[in-house]
């Protein structure tokens, strides 16, 4: 692929982050990093590579696959189709005991260590899917339901304790009280899983919870600025964008102490951020709104909190946003202790669904 499929920018003239594009893999969704290992998926089948130092050669091994219905064996071999029925895995985490859990749609998976094929261990009954999965170090897994939820239903949060063969409901959210679960991170530094929940109003909020989700505390809410998917947590502070169609969007910092600010604009609705070495990353993606008009989705990042760049711009192509998908950037979940940024394109000019690796 031709470096014009991506364009690089910088907000200012000296950039503090200079990615240097190192591979690129096509028909790739790089899905969640442990340590210095990167899992992606092609449609329904799971590969890794693992990622050396001061190197540029990455091979990629086979880990497993999930046989989905006969049907989508079929659309997800195309990749018109496969952005169309929303095909292949959505989100992974990995546990300690090296089992893999994954979210495909309409289902949650589990791979076993020295097993190959991936195994339904629920039915999902609203939604098609969970955005994320989290886990604790003891490998307790946690996701929300993500579903339209017109009526204002409860939501629950789900658990497995027994690396993902079972799952039972760990927490509810009363019948009025949000729409819909955006993601759960889970935080090192607290031992704790920050919650994020839209999408109108008092919906939109950012709540602290116990790795048992016995104790859930609102931290912020109220406004469409606390409409957030995307929360990295860093060793003093965090850091959350906000989704919203409705109003210039932004990248916020919340200190340790609970003081909040605002530290950079974006150029339309985010949902995705991740951490390499002491940068964080965010991404925009390209979504209908009289306020977010821009046509490029968009990689943002900085090296120390305060001096923000925009890296990298797609341009949205030409198939209609509703059926084939919003134009946008995905970042990996996980621990990643390498130089390295992954980033997935999809529904872009010249680099649909393409992952690329860059050396930070």
């Amino acid at each position: 692929m031709a470096a014009r499929s991506i364009a690089v920018n910088a907000i200012y003239e000296k950039p503090e982050l200079n990615p240097v594009r190192i591979g690129v893999f096509a028909n790739m969704r790089a899905l969640v990093w442990r340590k210095n290992v990167l899992y992606a998926s092609r449609g329904y089948s799971l590969l890794s590579a693992t990622i050396k130092t001061n190197t540029s050669a990455i091979e990629w091994d086979h880990v497993g696959r999930y046989r989905p219905p006969s049907w989508r064996t079929i659309t997800s071999s195309f990749r018109m189709t496969s952005r169309l029925f929303r095909d292949g895995f959505h989100a992974l985490v990995t546990l300690s005991s090296g089992h893999l859990v994954g979210a495909v749609p309409r289902a949650i998976v589990t791979l076993a260590p020295g097993e190959t094929e991936f195994n339904r261990s629920h039915k999902l009954l609203r939604g098609t899917r969970p955005l994320h999965l989290a886990a604790t170090p003891g490998d307790h897994i946690f996701w929300g339901e993500y579903f339209d939820n017109p009526q204002r239903d409860e939501v629950h949060i789900y658990a497995s304790t027994d690396r993902g063969a079972h799952w039972d409901v760990a927490y509810t959210f009363p019948k009025g009280n949000i729409r819909h679960v955006h993601n759960i991170v889970y935080d090192e530094w607290e031992n704790c899983f920050w919650v994020l929940t839209g999408d109108r109003g008092s919906e939109c909020r950012i709540l602290r919870a116990s790795c048992d989700f016995k104790t859930v505390d609102v931290i912020l809410s109220g406004d469409q600025q606390t409409r957030s998917a995307a929360l990295v947590p860093t060793h003093d502070a965090l850091y959350f964008s906000s989704d919203t169609p409705l109003e210039t969007n932004h990248v916020y910092r919340l200190d340790r102490r609970g003081s909040v600010s605002k530290v950079a604009s974006l150029n339309s609705s985010s949902i995705y951020g991740c951490l390499v070495g002491n940068s964080v990353f965010f991404s925009t993606m390209v979504e209908p709104s009289a306020i977010n008009s821009d046509g490029n989705a968009c990689l943002y990042g900085t090296a120390d909190g305060i001096r923000w760049q925009r890296i990298l711009q797609c341009r949205k192509d030409r198939w209609p946003m509703g059926l084939f998908q919003f134009g946008n950037v995905f970042l990996p979940d996980g621990n990643n202790n390498t130089s390295i940024l992954a980033i997935t394109t999809i529904a872009v000019e010249h680099a649909d669904l393409e992952t690329t690796i860059w050396r930070i």
